[in-house]
């Protein structure tokens, strides 16, 4: 198994820590990752992208120009990406900004409401795990013990306690998730 994925959006909607906890999950469960991240001097609003690979075998190299799977949170990530999605690959994307939908046919596109859930949830900050939630409800790359593991890797230890919260932000991004 190896899935090549790229995470875009704006700066602050979690992009980068999304596929860091991706590439940590994959690392928890002994296989091989890479995590490239990509972003403007602008930090929060400008844009952000990450590459995330995992893979049971060696990975011969980071750079990629196609993906098996494009996570877009915004329109222009959506209209940068969605032609580099492989034929048969997946797309997600979060309908909150986006005009024009998608509109290949030689894709899986599935659609998750997670900026509309997290606002529901009071939450702002679980934004990314409802997403990351439902990639691995479609495409389980790592299974949700890994990931858990991967949150105690990555949080600082004062912020542990929010892992249920984040946990529990992954099960909502499962149940939401919908195929297009």
């Amino acid at each position: 198994m190896k899935k090549e994925i790229i995470i875009s959006g704006f700066g602050g909607q979690g992009v980068l820590s999304m596929g860091k906890i991706l590439a940590y999950s994959g690392l928890m469960e002994d296989k091989e990752v890479t995590w490239m991240p990509s972003y403007g001097p602008e930090q929060r609003g400008g844009t952000a992208n990450c590459t995330v690979i995992v893979s049971d075998e060696r990975i011969s190299s980071p750079i990629l120009s196609r993906y098996d799977i494009a996570i877009v949170l915004n329109q222009p990530s959506l209209d940068r990406f969605m032609p580099l999605v492989k034929p048969g690959g997946i797309l997600i994307y979060d309908s909150y900004g986006i005009v024009n939908k998608p509109s290949r046919n030689d894709i899986k596109v599935y659609k998750i409401d997670a900026m509309d859930k997290a606002a529901e949830m009071k939450n702002a900050k679980v934004f990314n795990m409802i997403v990351l939630g439902g990639l691995l409800k479609v495409c389980p790359v790592v299974s949700t013990d890994g990931l858990k593991k991967a949150l105690r890797k990555t949080l600082p230890e004062r912020h542990h306690e929010m892992i249920p919260l984040n946990m529990e932000a992954v099960q909502v991004g499962m149940d939401l998730i919908q195929e297009v």
